[in-house]
């Protein structure tokens, strides 16, 4: 058998499951503004206090979606020290293939903690390797419309 056919046999039995909950991260305006400065999306919504308090519909400003989405190797915690290791035993590399089905159902106004629960939907053998299928929700702490949901791919290589 392959490594990557052992990496399959391990998670095999684990489709369906969650296999990761974070922990809460606080989403403050010092974020949302150093997002802003390095994507060059200044939108009000997410940079004026002042404007937001008074003509935003929130009341507050709010943090990108793409900020959202940007935070999942931390919420996550894909990089961490020995994650790879740990979760892709026999494996080498891991690269990120790509997103499915990104949706923002709820705004993540500032000062809101936000989480990501990760549930393996499906693995497939690809060429040397094996592609895993991840749907990843980002929770928002007291409310109960996620902040992001997406399908996340990742492809591991002996």
């Amino acid at each position: 058998m392959s490594a990557a056919d052992d990496l399959i046999a391990l998670y095999q039995p684990k489709i369906g499951t969650e296999l990761h909950c974070g922990p809460w991260l606080e989403i403050d305006q010092q974020r949302i503004d150093a997002f802003a400065a390095a994507t060059g999306d200044q939108q009000w919504i997410h940079t004026d206090p002042e404007r937001t308090r008074l003509e935003s519909p929130y009341g507050t400003t709010i943090a990108h979606g793409y900020l959202t989405l940007s935070l999942l190797p931390l919420l996550t915690q894909s990089n961490a020290p020995g994650f790879f290791e740990k979760n892709y035993p026999g494996m080498r590399l891991r690269i990120n293939y790509g997103l499915n089905r990104v949706r923002f159902p709820a705004p993540v106004t500032v000062g809101s903690y936000i989480r990501s629960r990760t549930m393996l939907q499906e693995l497939q053998r690809v060429e040397q390797g094996v592609q895993f299928t991840y749907q990843i929700t980002v929770d928002i702490q007291g409310n109960c419309k996620p902040a992001c949901s997406v399908e996340f791919l990742a492809r591991v290589y002996p």
